[in-house]
């Protein structure tokens, strides 16, 4: 998640946002025009971040059986991939709030390929965890940058469709990320997915200082301190669902190859995420779409769609049929969530929308370590059948309080427009 959002995005609060920095398209005179290049990189950014992330969950068994060690050890690569972004978004993104944002997206994807680099030649599992802390530390820095760059290369107006174009990143890796790099890992070796990471990491840098337009860091009297973002209403609902919605995500999707090969599709992992990732695609379109005027209905919708997914799961697991079915409405429900509680903290935080980013990124990564945690707690002790019914017992109180606070932090329609 990100952190440094753009005044505009602060409106509806009873405040008045400063002046946007200027954009490429504001000065062209062309007011409707997007800089396509520009965002489809930072949209290639987020879906390295969001495949670097999750690919083990594909790789899992040839990555424990190569390095020696259970599948549930194997999926904290996940786990502290998200320690290392919850633990330095914070103090990174206060000591790097100054600099200018080309320089640190630069920085926080040179982190990405040489993690990756690593993680590709490692031999131990020591070594391998060390890498994807590092990589979780430059998530941390990518993800407190990259939506408010992405808003501050448009005009106002169209920051939320801007938004929108740059975290399609998320499902394009789960929906052709994920699914590929399991194919590759099974006809090549789980090693080349990750060398192919590095690959397409060193491309993306050359594309961001071609096409990328720079802006400034943030000034030091536009800097809040976060513990006082708690105290702004509308903020802490939504990190409180923030934090069950990942949670509840994550404890399925780290394992969900353990969860298939338990319900005898184990063979079928490629295909079920492609289904996955393919709804999650639509999701984010959608939201796109109408966020400015049903952030709270799309909330809600997507939330009782994960939560019906995993009841499917839950009762049906023995169904092939249904179990896609509840993989699709899983990705409907999931694809837009990022957008959605991005969105929706930002406006709530008003003119301290930067430090309730900044407290979103950490909580969301604690939520992905949290959920690597249970996950394989519960797979060593309940085995994969327990999955989605942990999903269910996590999703009953968000959507309580999605339905509960409509005022601040899930208003009916949203105060403004943003695209």
């Amino acid at each position: 998640m990100r952190t440094d959002t753009a005044r505009a995005a602060h409106t509806g609060t009873g405040a008045t946002p400063p002046t946007p920095p200027e954009t490429a398209a504001v000065r062209s005179g062309d007011r409707r025009s997007l800089p396509l290049a520009a965002l489809l990189a930072l949209a290639t950014a987020v879906f390295i971040t969001s495949l670097t992330e999750t690919l083990p969950a594909g790789l899992l068994p040839a990555m424990s059986a190569d390095l020696a060690v259970s599948e549930s050890a194997m999926g904290q690569t996940v786990t502290v991939y998200a320690v290392g972004t919850a633990l330095t978004a914070i103090p990174l993104t206060a000591f790097t709030a100054g600099w200018r944002r080309k320089r640190l997206l630069l920085t926080a994807m040179a982190g990405f390929a040489a993690a990756n680099t690593v993680t590709a030649v490692s031999t131990d599992y020591t070594l391998t965890m060390v890498a994807r802390f590092v990589a979780g530390v430059a998530a941390g820095l990518a993800w407190a940058l990259l939506a408010g760059y992405a808003r501050r290369l448009v005009p106002p107006h169209l920051g939320g469709r801007a938004i929108a174009i740059a975290m399609a990143g998320i499902p394009v890796a789960l929906s052709l990320g994920v699914p590929a790099g399991t194919f590759l890992g099974k006809a090549l070796g789980w090693r080349v997915a990750f060398w192919a990471m590095t690959v397409l990491t060193a491309a993306l840098l050359a594309w961001i200082t071609a096409a990328v337009p720079d802006q400034p860091g943030q000034r030091p009297e536009a800097r809040t301190p976060m513990l006082r973002v708690l105290r702004i209403p509308g903020v802490a609902p939504v990190l409180f669902v923030t934090l069950g919605y990942v949670l509840a995500h994550t404890v399925l999707y780290t394992y969900i190859a353990a969860f298939l090969g338990d319900a005898g599709l184990g063979g079928q992992v490629d295909r079920v995420l492609l289904v996955f990732g393919a709804a999650s695609l639509a999701s984010i379109w959608f939201v796109g779409a109408h966020i400015g005027r049903r952030l709270r209905a799309l909330t809600i919708g997507g939330a009782l769609l994960v939560a019906v997914a995993a009841a499917v799961l839950a009762v049906a697991a023995d169904s092939t049929p249904l179990v896609y079915g509840a993989v699709a409405a899983w990705g409907l429900g999931w694809g837009g969530a990022p957008t959605l509680l991005q969105t929706a903290v930002g406006e709530a935080g008003g003119e301290s929308a930067d430090a309730a980013q900044a407290m979103l990124v950490t909580l969301w990564n604690s939520a992905m370590a949290g959920g690597g945690v249970v996950g394989g707690l519960l797979l060593d002790a309940l085995g994969a059948g327990a999955f989605p019914w942990s999903v269910l017992a996590l999703m009953a109180p968000v959507l309580a309080v999605v339905l509960v606070a409509r005022t601040h932090a899930f208003p009916a329609r949203r105060a403004t427009a943003t695209g």
